[in-house]
């Protein structure tokens, strides 16, 4: 229990707890972005698909 609470208090955990959610939050929207992206590219393939057939 004592290991807890001293982990808790100690600076150096909560640093690399607020590093673990930004680099979080940026893997989010590195996913949000590529998803949308494929999705707009699979759009375009398929209008030049359909125009070259």
């Amino acid at each position: 229990m004592k290991k807890a609470i001293d982990f808790i208090r100690d600076e150096k955990a909560a640093t690399s707890i607020e590093y673990a959610l930004i680099a979080t939050g940026i893997a989010v929207a590195i996913v949000a972005a590529v998803n949308g992206l494929g999705t707009t590219l699979n759009s375009k393939y398929t209008t030049v698909k359909t125009a070259l057939d």
